[in-house]
């Protein structure tokens, strides 16, 4: 059994010594991460490959834009489906995933270059809510 020390250390695993030519690996039972609410700020300073160094980003969550009815594959599928037949091509519907990979879309305020930056997975995003504090006073409104 061949591994490297820096890919054991990346899959999170615990090492026990017991000789010099035996490795035994006992991986360790991570806490399963849960995909909760992300609280991103409006505002980001992150790196301008225009300007050549991090500069002040707007944040703004990228939608897709809506699909053109004109575009070669939907003219071409619209042709299939028309006529006698039925359904002509496979539809999905195995959908696994309860989380979407958000992507953010950064404007530089110096030259306004546009970026995109994908992030980790996770249910639900807010842009810019209020941060949590610690040792913050709560109260109640009666």
């Amino acid at each position: 059994m061949l591994c490297t020390f820096s890919r054991l250390y990346r899959e999170g695993a615990l090492y026990l010594y017991l000789q010099p030519a035996l490795v035994a690996i006992v991986y360790y039972q991570e806490t399963y991460k849960q995909h909760a609410m992300v609280n991103i700020p409006k505002t980001k300073n992150s790196f301008c490959p225009t300007c050549q160094h991090h500069t002040e980003n707007k944040v703004v969550l990228y939608k897709a834009g809506k699909p053109s009815i004109t575009a070669l594959g939907k003219r071409r599928y619209d042709k299939k489906q028309a006529g006698q037949g039925g359904q002509t091509r496979p539809k999905f519907h195995k959908n696994a995933k309860t989380t979407k990979k958000p992507v953010l879309k950064l404007e530089c305020t110096v030259c306004h270059k546009k970026t995109q930056h994908a992030m980790k997975r996770a249910k639900h995003i807010e842009l810019g809510g209020q941060r949590k504090t610690k040792n913050a006073v709560v109260t109640w409104k009666s």
